[in-house]
């Protein structure tokens, strides 16, 4: 079961679990009331395997994120192609993948620009897939948005998910979910936390780096400004 710090204060919650993801989630039953919010790692980041060993092993964990999910929740995935040996890799054909084994429906596909329009990049792309899975749940037309979003926003690491993005993803789950807890299990700097308390909504996170999860339980974000407003300890 999900837990979250416990508060003096009625305002939202923030809980940070330094610990191995997929370990954390595998001990963990349904995410009850919470939806996932997340960014799986790139190949670079798992020096240990191989091209398709990391393809198997990113199916698998967003298969497993997915599993984690209530029927009433989402999953939103937010990743960015990467060039590997000359040849991309489509991050988001392989979520696809993983939602066809788990009996999720994708609820959209929206493309965040990283980097304006027009840049050349070598490596990695400059736009990110912005991914919406779920088994139940049907969005209302009346609240349906932009397929594309200009600018990704503020980033407080070179690969983090960006607040406009992290705003797009929060405010579906806030307008078409009745969860109201945020986990994200590779939360990083937690950019995805601080943008769900912003927006009144509860929200635990899990990172394998000391550093980060220094960061992520402190990092707060201005919605007015779109930037961090207050940065803790790195």
């Amino acid at each position: 079961m999900v837990t979250v710090a416990q508060s003096e204060n009625t305002g939202p919650r923030r809980t940070v679990h330094h610990a191995e993801a997929i370990a954390w989630l595998s001990a963990q039953d349904l995410l009850a009331g919470a939806s996932v919010i997340t960014s799986l790692p790139d190949v670079s980041e798992l020096p240990t395997l191989d091209l398709d060993g990391w393809c198997r092993w990113f199916e698998d964990a967003a298969a497993l994120i997915m599993n984690r999910v209530v029927d009433d929740g989402a999953a939103i995935f937010f990743q960015s192609d990467i060039k590997h040996g000359g040849l991309w890799v489509d991050k988001g054909a392989l979520v696809a993948r993983a939602a066809a084994r788990t009996g999720m429906g994708l609820l959209f596909h929206k493309i965040v620009c990283r980097k304006p329009p027009g840049t050349v990049t070598f490596g990695r792309a400059s736009y990110s897939h912005l991914l919406g899975f779920a088994r139940r749940l049907r969005p209302s037309l009346r609240r349906t948005t932009a397929d594309v979003l200009p600018d990704a926003g503020f980033m407080p690491g070179s690969n983090a998910m960006g607040v406009n993005a992290c705003v797009d993803a929060c405010r579906f789950v806030l307008a078409e979910t009745n969860t109201r807890t945020v986990v994200d299990p590779f939360c990083g700097w937690g950019t995805v936390l601080a943008v769900a308390n912003a927006l009144g909504l509860d929200a635990v996170g899990v990172d394998l780096s000391t550093r980060k999860c220094r960061k992520a339980r402190t990092l707060s974000i201005d919605l007015h400004t779109g930037r961090a407003a207050q940065d803790g300890p790195a």
